[in-house]
């Protein structure tokens, strides 16, 4: 399990040669002899059994066997019918000791039982493992040579096992019997091969560093792997959405029956279907936790925890398959690459064994992936670039009898067909029972973990990044730093705080740890400060290109030493792999997406009050009459010009970026950073203006996304005045909408939105009765998985803006009522209408018939009779 060195070290009795193992033990050796001494005793000639035996193999005084050590033990057997023994030294040794005199014959009578009863053990382990044999070599009996029904074998046992079945190999082909030796043999290596795999994987992935690499002590992934969240269905569409836009907007999903899936049961066969899937694909955002499902499975398959049906499992990253995109491979030359076992035992039919194949990251896949104009390639030994292997394999052209398994960010599935795909999972991360159990695993201190998880719920932003593993692991590095250096302290609130104080503890970190410093000495040294403003700078460069991978060149252009980015690994993970000596180049990237742009925000916080420079706005230089009359920079224009660039982006790109620049401009945040950045003083008079400018945004009816995000500013900002009023109107009864201002509308989505028990059932008439406050709360009705629109005054027009919301993505709308309504006709037919579009949930709507006499000609029952209707029954498909 340690090495190859077992591999192919068998007999090859038809020209005397031997492998020399010095690893083997002398009692291994007594286990060949009485192997050897069984097969002679049980060797009957027949008809049809082959060749006369070779001499030496012959029934007689001078049987021969071979040692695996040396060739002194050749013809020295024990011939059990007459009780004589070869002229072993060691026999001669035992022999000369046994005493003579009337003792000696008791002595040789209970030797004899011995062996009587070694011989009846012999011929049940001979008779076993035939049956076994038989089962391994037929057709229908595709399993590895090492299931042996889950029994569990030390050492000594698989060796003598192996020995036996090289000898049973050695027979079949004295016998003509080639192919059935063929194929023993093959199976033989693929045992091995598949157990050392296992005790390699077992290696690499049952120790994980926690959120980043080469950082502190490495965590058993057993005791620190929480159960994450996955659902079933879907499609690989692409969602180009800012992913903590997509964690909220799954946060505020009502609790309701999905069709959820385990990660043991992902390649297994799909509900009522006999055949596992082929290709399965799991989406999810950045952090949320997929390559420590693929590692976990790994592992569970490499400790025969699970997925017993399959016999190789071969984990790969797009990372590590960038590097080789210029190289050409066979498939198997590329498993042979990555995984040396299966070089050494010269597996190459791979379509003899059920073989799942692994890759992690599609979203950082800089291959073509052309599905449309690469080459097909049916052959597993024919050499083609990365690229052709990738698109023939997951195309079931190359080797259809694999199954696959590809994560990736939402923003990337669309790179795979289709109709190449399986089924769709998506990990959701953490459910709030999980994220508590993820403190409690890492905060073995009960008051201390609750604590935190209190803390925790207290704040929205932190409560909706931590369905994110990585933040979890974030946020608990703080938090424990924190307690132990003020335990009454007040804790970090805002995103901004939270990120502040990681930068600091990784700051602290490298001091003491690499460049031993003092506890007492300062955070920031001239080194660590440059190293963070390169880092900084490459932060920014590459979110503005799209970019979360970057290679030696990019780190080279902002200055940065490699050697020095490996060492500060808490911000910066260096992604490689030394051992396997595959790779030239070096693949980095930041811990998570929110690290990446933290450090976007504070490069642009930095580079203007340093020089004066707005890196978001149009003109990145200063102007001659700012250099000639020395203006002073007005950090007014720089906020508010950020928060047009953040509302300008379709997708909310810069959502958290925008957070992050906000929360800089605080006094208190700047004084944690002390040393690393230039206090700007007192600036409350420019924040009270950006508070108002991010106001007057809110009250121009943007998108309720846009708006929800601007909100989460002011909250950075420490300025929650619209939510509170809002929230005092809905305390005191007194919320009266007629008289709401547009920003005091949004801010009341806002507080529903962050409410578990309204978006279950969202009742209109609670807050107005009207069509004007329908179109006001629509995200709302949106998100909840019942909507009660009773009574509204509801017409056409409010059908037609519910039509709409109700057809985009996403939408969790399950049940309607609009009874008492006046939509006419025409305006319950769009709602029938919506049901062809693939984003639609509504499962019943509930209305008047009176309200849709036409649509529903035919249908028994007086005008103003109340119907619940399974819109499903109304669907008409081709």
């Amino acid at each position: 399990m340690k090495s190859d060195q077992s591999i192919d070290r068998y007999i090859d009795f038809k020209d005397g040669r031997r492998s020399y193992d010095p690893d083997r033990q002398i009692s291994s050796m007594s286990q060949w002899r009485m192997i050897c001494r069984a097969a002679r005793i049980h060797q009957r000639p027949g008809p049809g059994a082959g060749p006369d035996p070779e001499p030496g193999l012959q029934s007689g005084p001078e049987p021969r066997c071979v040692s695996m050590k040396s060739d002194q033990s050749i013809g020295r057997w024990i011939t059990f019918k007459d009780g004589r023994r070869s002229n072993d030294p060691e026999e001669d040794q035992e022999s000369s000791e046994v005493p003579t005199g009337p003792s000696a014959q008791q002595q040789q009578t209970h030797l004899d039982s011995i062996f009587m009863l070694l011989e009846e053990n012999i011929l049940t382990f001979v008779k076993n493992e035939l049956n076994k044999i038989q089962k391994v070599v037929s057709s229908d009996y595709p399993e590895c040579l090492e299931k042996e029904d889950e029994e569990v074998l030390d050492e000594e046992q698989r060796r003598s096992r192996e020995a036996f079945v090289n000898i049973s190999v050695h027979f079949l082909r004295r016998m003509k019997q080639e192919e059935l030796a063929d194929c023993l043999q093959s199976r033989l290596h693929a045992a091995v091969c598949q157990r050392e795999l296992k005790s390699n994987l077992k290696k690499k992935f049952q120790r994980v560093f926690e959120g980043i690499a080469k950082a502190g002590n490495p965590t058993l992934l057993n005791e620190i792997y929480t159960e994450l969240y996955i659902t079933e269905g879907g499609t690989a569409e692409v969602n180009e959405e800012h992913e903590v836009r997509q964690i909220e907007t799954a946060s505020r999903r009502p609790a309701r029956p999905e069709t959820t899936i385990r990660q043991e049961d992902l390649l297994k066969a799909s509900a009522g279907g006999e055949e596992p899937i082929r290709t399965v694909m799991t989406k999810g955002v950045a952090g949320i936790g997929k390559t420590v499902l693929t590692q976990k499975f790994t592992l569970d398959w490499a400790e025969d925890k699970d997925h017993h049906d399959i016999q190789f499992t071969f984990p790969f990253t797009f990372r590590e398959l960038n590097v080789l995109r210029e190289k050409k491979f066979s498939l198997v030359g590329l498993v042979h690459h990555f995984f040396s076992e299966t070089r050494a035992a010269g597996i190459c039919r791979f379509k003899e064994f059920q073989v799942v194949f692994v890759f992690d990251g599609l979203d950082e896949c800089r291959l073509p992936l052309d599905f449309h104009n690469n080459e097909i390639l049916t052959d597993v030994t024919e050499s083609a670039s990365v690229d052709v292997l990738l698109t023939n394999l997951i195309t079931g052209k190359l080797l259809p009898s694999a199954r696959l398994w590809i994560t990736t960010r939402p923003a990337a599935a669309n790179q795979i067909p289709p109709e190449c795909v399986g089924m769709v999972t998506e990990v959701r991360g953490f459910t709030d029972p999980q994220k508590e159990e993820y403190f409690r695993k890492r905060f073995r201190d009960e008051e201390q973990a609750s604590r935190i998880i209190s803390h925790i719920k207290t704040s929205r932003s932190l409560d909706i990044m931590c369905h994110i593993p990585v933040f979890c692991w974030i946020t608990a590095t703080v938090l424990e730093e924190v307690l132990k250096t003020r335990e009454e302290g007040e804790l970090p609130k805002t995103l901004t705080e939270m990120y502040i104080h990681f930068l600091v503890v990784q700051s602290k970190v490298k001091k003491i740890k690499y460049d031993g410093g003092a506890e007492t000495d300062p955070h920031w040294s001239p080194e660590s400060r440059k190293m963070i403003e390169s880092l900084g700078k490459l932060a920014f460069d590459q979110l503005q290109k799209g970019n979360l991978i970057f290679y030696e060149s990019d780190l080279t252009e902002c200055g940065i030493d490699i050697r020095a980015a490996s060492v500060y690994s808490g911000v910066f993970t260096q992604i490689f792999r030394e051992e396997r000596g595959l790779y030239q180049d070096k693949v980095f990237c930041f811990v998570h997406l929110s690290v990446q742009e933290f450090l976007a925000a504070l490069h642009v916080h930095l580079t203007f009050f340093s020089s004066g420079v707005n890196l978001l706005s149009e003109e990145q230089t200063t102007s001659l009459r700012s250099k000639v009359f020395r203006d002073k920079p007005k950090p007014k224009r720089l906020y508010q010009s950020a928060v047009d660039k953040a509302l300008q982006s379709p997708n909310g790109h810069l959502d958290l970026f925008l957070r992050f620049l906000l929360g800089l401009s605080l006094e208190t945040n700047q004084t944690l950073l002390r040393g690393l950045l230039t206090q700007t003083g007192n600036r409350s008079q420019t924040n009270q203006r950006t508070v108002q400018y991010i106001k007057e945004k809110i009250s121009e009816n943007v998108s309720p996304e846009k708006s929800i995000n601007l909100f989460h500013c002011l909250n950075e900002l420490n300025d929650v005045t619209l939510v509170e009023e809002i929230q005092q109107f809905l305390r005191s009864g007194l919320l009266s909408t007629e008289e709401l201002s547009p920003a005091q509308w949004s801010a009341l989505v806002f507080i529903l939105l962050s409410s578990e028990e309204d978006l279950e059932v969202f009742d209109l008439k609670k807050y107005s009765s009207s069509q004007e406050a329908l179109l006001r709360l629509l995200p709302v009705v949106k998100a909840s998985n019942k909507a009660l629109l009773s009574g509204c005054l509801i017409t056409e027009e409010g059908c037609a803006s519910l039509a709409s919301a109700l057809s985009s993505n996403p939408s969790h709308l399950r049940e309607l009522d609009l009874s008492y309504n006046h939509p006419g006709d025409s305006g319950v037919k769009l709602l029938f209408v919506g049901l062809e579009d693939p984003h639609w949930r509504l499962e019943t709507l509930r209305y008047e018939e009176a309200a849709a006499t036409d649509h529903q000609s035919g249908r028994g029952g007086r005008a103003g009779n109340l119907f619940s209707v399974p819109l499903s029954a109304w669907l008409i498909r081709p």
